[in-house]
């Protein structure tokens, strides 16, 4: 009787646990069952918008289901996030640059979501980050331009925009005893524009909001804070090369899944996003959006994301940063 049940047991156990995985296999095999929507922090129009489109085109076809782009502008990418993980939905994923949200415990003390929820899926690209001065300045690089400072404490203006390429710059001048002061903004047209006329003299922005001033001649290029050199500006040397390495910044874009998505599922979509960026024409397209392809798998892009915030952290730490209420 007891070795009878004993069986039974078995026998239960056996038939629930070793039919788990080919379920949950088969539930990862069969997505996308419907529509697949990328949510992005960003408007029509930017680097990550046309990218995300252009990998949205070709997923479609790969997945036999139509995959559109939402952008969710606004709110320091609270507005994104917040719709993104509000879905609870296998189908909507959400494509944003990692510079968007890195800094959000730094600078918010409460936030509308749990960073943790945010589950990397795949790094697709890197924006190219420039440091960027007017040519109105006779510096020709960086070198020149932290003596040019040195030389004269306060007299150069700075645009300030919220965010982690904000602490990386305010961390890099405070280690340096460096003193310029600091002009907010919110839109960063605006500070392109104010930086062609020299009303402010220093940015760190995406290479691509200053490629035409910079082409029109009222804008230089002094360096990149990324690890590698433009593909499109091969002369213009990374922040490393110029002697500051605490200026290395990658401006990382990738794709995150909701809270229980598999792993399973996360491989999958990262080995398609590699699949589509290794196709013809993807590569050239988005050189031209100021964006270095770099696609990678799900436990390569938590860790980027990981050293970014860690390195970001660390910097608040020394400016004393306090979030706000």
């Amino acid at each position: 009787m007891q070795r009878a049940l004993i069986f039974r047991l078995i026998a239960i156990l056996v038939a629930v646990g070793w039919s788990a995985p080919p379920r949950a296999v088969a539930a990862d095999a069969s997505w996308p069952q419907r529509t697949v929507r990328f949510i992005l922090p960003l408007g029509a129009g930017s680097g990550s918008d046309i990218g995300a489109r252009l990998f949205a085109e070709r997923l479609a076809a790969r997945w036999g289901q139509p995959v559109v782009v939402e952008n969710r502008p606004g709110g320091d990418a609270f507005v994104a996030i917040t719709a993104f993980l509000a879905a609870h939905d296998e189908h909507t994923l959400l494509l944003a640059p990692t510079s968007t949200f890195t800094a959000h415990t730094i600078l918010h003390r409460k936030l509308p979501y749990d960073p943790r929820d945010l589950l990397p899926i795949a790094r697709i690209t890197n924006t190219l980050i420039s440091i960027s001065v007017p040519s109105a300045i006779k510096v020709g690089s960086l070198k020149e331009l932290v003596g040019l400072v040195r030389s004269e404490p306060g007299r150069l203006n700075r645009a300030s925009i919220t965010g982690a390429l904000d602490i990386v710059l305010s961390g890099f001048l405070k280690e340096s005893g460096l003193e310029v002061a600091n002009v907010p903004y919110r839109d960063p047209v605006q500070a392109v524009t104010d930086l062609a006329e020299n009303r402010i003299q220093i940015y760190t922005s995406a290479y691509a909001i200053v490629q035409a001033q910079e082409q029109a001649g009222t804008v230089k290029v002094l360096s990149m804070t990324n690890q590698t050199r433009a593909p499109t500006a091969p002369n213009i040397p990374t922040a490393a090369e110029a002697g500051y390495p605490a200026l290395t910044f990658d401006g990382l874009v990738g794709l995150f899944g909701p809270p229980g998505m598999s792993a399973a599922l996360r491989e999958r979509i990262a080995a398609d996003i590699r699949a589509v960026a290794a196709e013809p024409g993807i590569e050239p397209r988005l050189i031209q959006t100021g964006q270095i392809l770099n696609p990678g798998t799900p436990a390569e892009f938590g860790a980027a994301v990981e050293e970014q915030t860690a390195k970001l952290a660390a910097i608040a730490h020394a400016l004393d940063l306090k979030p706000e209420d």
